[in-house]
């Protein structure tokens, strides 16, 4: 980093200009003894750079894929190579290929002297192979504990003769736009790579129900997901996992997952191999300036209950029309904030629900469900039948067995497949392209295009104005968000 050089003012000899020099320098001098309150840029990183190094690693997966049915390069009719192509398969005999690995590479850190490491989940979604490589150049190969897509968090797990260097998580509540961070890696399969920057800012949603995500000007890119962020003291007080440009390279602004949600995360995940979130069982909106009034609330805050199906709220009471005024005792804002709190909440918890309701408070006591055995119930009813429709400008339809096999992808692939794209579409622009596999919206699963359709109808009851897409191209997952605005 290229840090600015020291300046010399050259003030005029004159009463004037001796008593601007005065006052401006009575002024720098306070302004000095504010500063040194707070931590000033490091003349180095490369005290911390060799604490922390050791505990990063880079992750390399591989997964099999099966080769394509048919693999004859594609050439034009009449060209002079068709029957060189030809006569080469009519020799193999029209012999399938052997399936081929695909490898992707990304970053993690260890967390316990045992063995257990951090990354993001879409860095081993779908591996069958999993190879850690640790900063002195020793491999191990590692087993998936747990994985959370809501977060994009994984938990695995390695084998180790000796104890392991490790790291620790911050709070990342603590951080303030402008403190120093750093983020380390193996960004573009470069191996290990250290990038300083800043807190840009904080709180940012992407589009995920639990989203707290750290954005920073640290240098991030394809291969450092799943790596840590660090604070000068070496912390990890973020889990680096998306970036937004229109290149797919670092243009400033990247993403760390919150430090505070991924340690509750990684703690379910080490004790019970998936997360266990509380689940409250509303559908609910934010509270309008215009409803607020009408409803006679004091302020705007809170979250509108829209329906109740079956679950704990309505076991308890909760009717449609309340608006959430406090759970478990912390004050709800907006239905980001209710979410939040309900998911940190213990499963099987009775916890008071203040609502408001014909003109005043009232206290519910709800004993909650489990988020995750809600969803597994919802998806068991079985989708309907999936058809190919349009959307953002992309013909998308099922992935069927033929499809997987144009494709190279196994028996395991799950997903929507994007069969056409409007050249003039946002989609285009930001890099989709027919073949593309879509296997996440707003990091949920999706395997039919009427799992979109929920996923866009729930980013804009939220408030939200983009959807973040997961898609996969040749075994290589990206984010891509797009415009969900009526």
């Amino acid at each position: 980093m290229r840090y600015p050089t020291r300046m010399r003012a050259v003030w005029p000899v004159t009463p004037a200009g001796v008593l601007h020099a005065l006052v401006l320098g009575g002024a720098m001098l306070l302004a000095a003894a504010f500063s040194a309150q707070a931590r000033s840029a490091p003349e180095s990183f490369a005290d911390l750079v060799a604490q922390v190094s050791p505990a990063v690693v880079n992750i390399t997966t591989s997964t099999r894929v099966a080769a394509p049915a048919d693999d004859m390069p594609m050439v034009p009719e009449g060209s002079p190579f068709e029957d060189l192509f030809k006569n080469f398969r009519d020799r193999e005999n029209g012999a399938p290929r052997p399936p081929r690995r695909s490898q992707a590479l990304g970053s993690g850190f260890v967390i316990s002297e045992d063995g257990f490491i951090v990354t993001n989940n879409h860095v081993i979604d779908g591996s069958d192979e999993i190879v850690i490589e640790f900063f002195d150049g020793e491999k191990l190969p590692a087993e998936v504990v747990g994985t959370d897509r809501k977060t994009d968090i994984a938990l695995l797990k390695v084998e180790s003769d000796e104890p392991l260097p490790f790291v620790s998580f911050g709070d990342s509540d603590l951080m303030r736009v402008g403190d120093w961070v750093l983020a380390v890696g193996n960004p573009l399969g470069q191996g290990f790579s250290v990038s300083a920057g800043i807190v840009s800012a904080r709180n940012r949603e992407l589009s995920g129900a639990y989203d707290d995500f750290i954005q920073t000007d640290a240098a991030i890119n394809r291969g450092n997901s799943g790596g840590p962020l660090f604070n000068m003291d070496g912390e990890v007080i973020g889990v680096n996992t998306a970036i937004l440009s229109p290149t797919g390279g670092s243009i400033g602004i990247g993403f760390s997952m919150a430090s505070n949600v991924v340690g509750r995360v990684v703690a379910q995940l080490r004790e019970f191999g998936e997360t266990r979130r509380g689940w409250l069982g509303v559908r609910i909106q934010d509270v309008t300036a215009d409803m607020a009034e009408a409803l006679g609330l004091d302020r705007v805050a809170g979250a509108m209950v829209t329906d109740v199906p079956d679950g704990p709220a309505k076991q308890a009471g909760i009717r449609p029309g309340d608006v959430i005024l406090s759970f478990d005792g912390e004050e709800v804002d907006d239905t980001r904030e209710l979410v939040r709190i309900v998911g940190n909440a213990e499963v099987g918890r009775t916890v008071r629900v203040v609502v408001f309701r014909d003109g005043g408070t009232q206290t519910v006591l709800v004993t909650l469900g489990r988020r995750e055995e809600a969803e597994a119930a919802l998806t068991d009813s079985g989708p309907g039948q999936a058809r190919p429709e349009r959307l953002f400008g992309m013909t998308l339809g099922p992935l069927t067995d033929e499809l997987r096999g144009q494709l190279g992808l196994d028996g395991t692939a799950r997903g929507i497949v994007v069969l056409d794209i409007d050249e003039d579409s946002e989609a285009y622009e930001k890099g989709l392209r027919a073949g593309d596999l879509i296997t996440e919206a707003g990091q949920e699963r999706v395997a039919t295009v009427a799992d979109l359709r929920e996923q866009i109808d729930a980013a804009r009851e939220a408030g939200r104005r983009s959807l973040l897409l997961l898609v996969r191209r040749d075994g290589e997952p990206r984010f891509v968000a797009l415009n969900i605005e009526e």
